[in-house]
């Protein structure tokens, strides 16, 4: 999900490592952490709001605020609607990430009943390509929840995550997208970490990731907004007239910026690709972890980049995918999440 201003404020909340695909790209490692339970996610809600109303009365700033929830599969805790219900009646826009397979008419109407803002539901391009990545008949068991949550009224995104497997087929997702009646299609790079370290040569190189981009940006897509989060997009903003603030929204790299994503056992990072453990809120207050934090004042000081990322005049909406920078380091034997995003294509 984008950040769209400079008071947007997110939680990726991570309710399990469980999941019902075994996806070639992604990003955990198979590790089956403990969950936290219903009451533990609660006191850890409560704890968001009391900081964000804390901001809010502090800065005078009236913070947009959202929880996207994802897992794994979210759809595999039981709990998911009584989580998803405690967090929409605390006042956050509510945001539900999933692979789609699990989600039939009853649990569509439920997300529209309840108030869920939307759903991102992954796709990688025409079936063959999207199970060759995810799995066999994934495809079609995906489309099926799509349908059903489109039938029930809510706002639907598409996203792929993009690598040379796939890259190729991007249009194809937009043109589905179409057909559908989906209001979004988005995209990603892929971080070539957790079971995704195999991927390291799926990477695309910088000059592709330009042509791809230039192509994205220049389709003709009336009625259907384009969205990512990468933050090396955002130099298309101003290039291409068929796109404005109301048809796409791009932001830099949030990771400790914007947001925070909590892990199933309460592990705090400032991204969930970004593996550099920050606390635990089931221990850690997370106001002092948001404010304290060594890695997260790292990321909002330019003078800790390296590369071009540090000597880039556009680094205040970019940074660089933070993500990216530090797993395609660490296959380098470097270990710096401070690193220039490789495959950046601005000169």
């Amino acid at each position: 999900m984008p950040i769209k201003n400079a008071f947007d404020f997110f939680i990726q909340l991570h309710l399990t490592e469980r999941c019902n695909l075994r996806c070639s790209h992604c990003y955990q490692t198979g590790r089956r952490p403990d969950e936290m339970s219903f009451g533990e996610i609660e006191d850890a809600i409560e704890e968001i709001s009391e900081t964000v109303d804390i901001w809010k009365k502090t800065y005078r700033i009236d913070y947009s605020t959202s929880f996207n929830v994802t897992g794994g599969e979210p759809f595999l805790r039981s709990d998911l609607f009584d989580i998803l219900s405690f967090i929409i009646s605390h006042g956050f826009e509510t945001y539900l990430l999933t692979n789609g397979i699990l989600i039939d008419r009853k649990k569509a109407e439920g997300l529209f009943n309840l108030g869920v803002n939307g759903v991102q539901v992954s796709i990688e391009g025409p079936a063959d390509v999207h199970d060759d990545i995810r799995g066999q008949g994934s495809f079609d068991a995906s489309l099926r929840g799509i349908r059903y949550l489109l039938d029930a009224g809510m706002q639907v995104t598409l996203n792929a995550t993009l690598s040379k497997r796939n890259a190729d087929f991007f249009m194809d997702i937009i043109s589905l997208a179409s057909m559908l009646g989906v209001q979004r299609v988005g995209f990603s790079r892929l971080v070539p970490s957790g079971r995704g370290k195999g991927m390291l040569g799926e990477m695309l190189d910088a000059g592709t990731v330009r042509q791809l981009y230039e192509k994205i940006f220049a389709t003709e897509c009336r009625g259907l907004k384009i969205v990512t989060g990468d933050p090396v997009a955002s130099v298309f903003t101003s290039r291409h007239n068929n796109f404005d603030s109301g048809d796409t929204a791009i932001g830099g790299c949030a990771a400790g910026i914007s947001g925070l994503t909590i892990l199933p056992d309460g592990t705090l990072l400032p991204c969930r690709r970004l593996y550099l453990p920050l606390g635990n809120i089931r221990r850690d207050s997370f106001r002092e972890v948001w404010a304290t934090s060594g890695v997260l004042l790292s990321l909002r000081d330019r003078k800790s980049y390296r590369g071009k990322c540090g000597d880039c005049s556009r680094w205040s909406e970019c940074r660089g995918c933070r993500a990216i920078a530090y797993a395609f380091s660490r296959a380098h034997g470097e270990n710096d999440f401070l690193a220039e995003d490789p495959q950046c294509f601005v000169e």
